[in-house]
């Protein structure tokens, strides 16, 4: 099965909503339609991405990086979206992270990239021995440097969930 990295860019008015009602959410997700541009997902790359972030898997992660897309702000606790609840940033923690992520070079970004390191540490998918693999979290990378450098312009939340 499948674990897709979902991306949502909102206002701060509708993720104080979810917050107060997690429902919200959940009707929000299945009205959007398809090409919508404020949900963005980043298939299977993102503990790659974290990986290349931070040296560190989602079981160790505690790297201030990490927070881009895990930030350890739910939702809602007991809301499923598929692999546990959503997480959120605010617009400062947005704006915060986007800085740091805009400084980080695609030559920067591919520099950690370790084929065995990742697969003796399980990092999900296991695709790292593939020629493509690292063209392929390096594509979803820049998928969310440009979500957050988007998101902190309009002065939005993001969203992170697994499904």
């Amino acid at each position: 099965m499948s674990m897709i990295f979902n991306i949502l860019r909102v206002s701060e008015a509708e993720l104080d909503s979810y917050l107060k009602d997690s429902s919200r959410l959940e009707e929000r997700l299945d009205s959007i339609e398809e090409g919508d541009a404020s949900l963005v997902d980043i298939d299977q790359s993102w503990e790659g991405i974290l990986f290349l972030l931070t040296g560190q898997n989602l079981e160790q992660l505690d790297h201030p990086l990490g927070k881009a897309l895990f930030s350890n702000q739910q939702i809602d606790q007991q809301q499923d979206l598929g692999y546990g609840p959503a997480q959120y940033l605010t617009p400062d923690q947005v704006k915060e992270l986007d800085k740091k992520l805009a400084a980080i070079s695609a030559e920067d970004f591919r520099k950690g990239f370790d084929s065995d390191k990742m697969s003796e540490m399980g990092i999900h998918p296991n695709i790292w021995s593939q020629d493509y693999a690292l063209d392929y979290v390096s594509e979803y990378f820049e998928s969310v440097q440009e979500v957050f450098a988007l998101a902190s312009k309009n002065d939005e939340a993001i969203i992170t969930f697994l499904n």
